[in-house]
């Protein structure tokens, strides 16, 4: 990469604004229910800190304007970074300042003479309707805070925003740079996408063929195998004139599953469906729960999970694999009648990476099932990058990433 390193760069003295993705769960009472994201943000901090900077941290936090627009007297309680500056200064072991809005002057001109070592916590960015629309002048306005600009928010990085892409075109080339996580997210991506090893599978699930058309599209001509498990999985063996029950299904992209196939045979690229399904008589844990074959489900009954037959055959395609990505569940995980195939997948991806396979975990959901299968450090790499991630893999370019480079 082009731009500075943390670790060599001089921060003695310096104002460094650091746009981080602090979006974390809140829960009513205010407290922070999981602080992955401040976790992994915490090395950037702790570099720039260690070497004589002070830290002007940036994040945003849920959608505050789509609530305004709903309801105009909506509470900046309900959305405020304040919440969370406890959590990061437990975690920094560092006092963080927090500054209201942009006209906070006091708070302001305390960042202004703050010492090195000081940390300050900006109120949440969208707050201000500029900052989702990219607004220039309001991007100079943030950069003028700092000598130094540091973006540590791969989770934001598909997104060209005030604060993760406009921003950076106010500091020279010598004054911006890549965090560590964003360093890390982008060398595991790469690791996937252009130095994979043979064979190489991916395994998308979720809910619909729409929303990963793009990405398995893309990995067409890098992957030697896409395993394909969730609802999705469904509208491809309907394509194929299978009986799938009121399972999930999207009945207009039926045509698009059959091109897939075809793309893949041309390819040589072995996708793989689920051979049975475990199924139920209505979407709940309490409902009927049977076995069938996913080209033969009975009608009334729909696929919440991958079968015993197809956790068997997706274990084998993994441990035969060098490379590994998984985006999507296998099933509806969060019931824990229909966990077992996405818990089969984990525990087929941690045993490949046992084995020397290289895995990358990203995605929401996929993420949370190897935190709550606690197999979060027996893959190669959990992405803290949902949407970012996926729109990296469908080869679209970041403009978080461009920003810096250019």
């Amino acid at each position: 990469m082009s731009t500075p390193n943390l670790d060599t760069f001089n921060f003695t003295n310096k104002k460094v604004v650091v746009r981080v993705d602090f979006n974390v769960p809140i829960n009513e009472q205010g407290k922070v229910t999981d602080n992955t994201r401040i976790t992994s943000a915490i090395p950037t901090l702790k570099t720039i800190l260690d070497k004589g900077g002070a830290i002007l941290l940036m994040s945003h936090w849920g959608r505050p304007q789509k609530a305004l627009k709903e309801n105009p007297n909506t509470s900046i309680a309900s959305f405020t970074l304040k919440r969370i500056t406890e959590e990061i200064s437990s975690l920094l072991g560092k006092e963080v300042h927090f500054i209201s809005n942009l006209e906070d002057s006091s708070s302001l001109n305390d960042w202004k003479n703050a010492p090195a070592g000081a940390v300050f916590l900006l109120e949440n960015l969208r707050w201000y309707a500029e900052e989702e629309k990219g607004d220039k002048d309001f991007a100079k306005k943030l950069a003028n805070l700092g000598d130094v600009y540091v973006n540590d928010a791969f989770g934001t990085a598909h997104r060209a925003h005030a604060s993760t892409a406009a921003i950076a075109q106010y500091f020279d080339s010598s004054s911006k740079m890549f965090g560590k996580l964003m360093e890390q997210e982008i060398k595991a991506a790469n690791e996937v996408l252009l130095n994979s090893k043979k064979p190489f599978t991916a395994i998308i699930g979720g809910a619909k063929v729409s929303d990963k058309i793009l990405i398995i599209e893309n990995l067409l001509s890098k992957a030697t195998d896409i395993i394909i498990g969730g609802g999705m999985a469904y509208t491809f063996i309907k394509a194929q004139g299978g009986q799938i029950g009121s399972s999930l299904c999207e009945d207009d992209r039926l045509d698009m599953a059959l091109s897939i196939l075809d793309q893949a045979n041309k390819h040589g690229v072995k996708i793989h469906l689920p051979e049975d399904s475990t199924i139920a008589d209505n979407f709940s844990n309490d409902a009927k729960v049977s076995t069938a074959q996913s080209n033969d489900i009975p009608e009334g009954w729909m696929g919440l999970d991958i079968g015993p037959k197809a956790q068997k055959q997706f274990k084998e395609v993994l441990l035969e694999s060098k490379t590994i990505l998984w985006n999507g569940p296998m099933g509806v995980f969060e019931m824990e009648n229909f966990q077992k195939g996405t818990k089969a997948i984990a525990e087929g991806v941690k045993e490949a990476t046992d084995n020397g396979a290289y895995s990358l975990v990203g995605g929401g959901d996929s993420v949370a099932a190897v935190n709550k299968f606690g197999f979060h450090d027996d893959v190669s790499y959990v992405s803290t990058g949902g949407g970012a991630l996926l729109e990296y893999f469908e080869g679209k370019e970041l403009p978080g990433i461009k920003a810096l480079l250019s």
